[in-house]
């Protein structure tokens, strides 16, 4: 798997060409991803590589608060402690601000196109409520059917909320029960009804039904856009 590294602006040889092979590495890896209807983790990715990069143009340090938790204090100190150095170089700048202005429609282009795929991915889903659903929605369970598939997996879930610098968000847990077998004979109802009486910490339990008829990714596609639907759907129901 090609990557780019979170510091990758800044680490090693700061030359223009070698900066653009490594960056065009990854982007062809990138679109290799896409065009396997593959959205994450490349989606994610360009997304935190462009926020950085566009940091960086605007004088700041690298973005604390996009690096991943196994980025310990100390790292980020001494990313920024690099960053500093590099910074009062001129010479070093004037690469590194070519690289920037190279990179940033690079990554614009690339981010559109994932977003492109990721609104083709979505309008193939559709999202119901199964049954009657409480006023309380931040846990409960959720199917997701593929058409295609002689199962349906399903899902116990759990809405948070996190807080960052430009505002609140919702996060969502969610925990793999099973695969059920589908029938013509047993509806999403009475699965539901048979998860109530297995499960007695959720006696009235929100629960949805997300259908897709493409076989897209599972993991890399449907979970991901199936996640982010539900959060939204629940969202806007309120």
């Amino acid at each position: 798997m090609v990557t780019l590294e979170n510091d990758w602006l800044m680490k090693g040889l700061i030359d223009f060409e070698y900066k653009k092979y490594q960056l065009l590495a990854y982007l062809k890896h990138v679109q290799g991803s896409f065009e396997k209807l593959k959205l994450y983790p490349s989606l994610n990715d360009l997304a935190f590589h462009y926020k950085n990069i566009l940091s960086v143009k605007n004088g700041k340090s690298l973005l604390e608060d996009s690096f991943p938790k196994s980025i310990s204090e100390i790292d980020l100190a001494n990313l920024n402690l690099a960053y500093k150095k590099i910074v009062d170089d001129d010479e070093v700048m004037k690469q590194i601000e070519e690289i920037i202005n190279y990179a940033i429609p690079c990554f614009e282009d690339a981010i559109e196109e994932g977003k492109d795929l990721y609104d083709y991915v979505e309008s193939n889903f559709e999202i119901t409520s199964v049954g009657l659903t409480p006023l309380y929605k931040e846990e409960g369970y959720f199917f997701i059917d593929n058409t295609k598939k002689k199962e349906a997996n399903v899902y116990q879930y759990k809405i948070t909320i996190f807080q960052q610098a430009d505002g609140k968000y919702r996060g969502l847990n969610v925990q793999f029960i099973e695969s059920s077998a589908k029938s013509l004979f047993e509806t999403y109802e009475q699965k539901k009804m048979e998860l109530i009486k297995r499960f007695k910490d959720l006696p009235n339990p929100a629960t949805y039904l997300i259908t897709t008829k493409l076989n897209f990714p599972y993991n890399e596609t449907i979970i991901p856009v199936a996640k982010r639907l539900l959060v939204r759907y629940i969202s806007n129901s309120e």
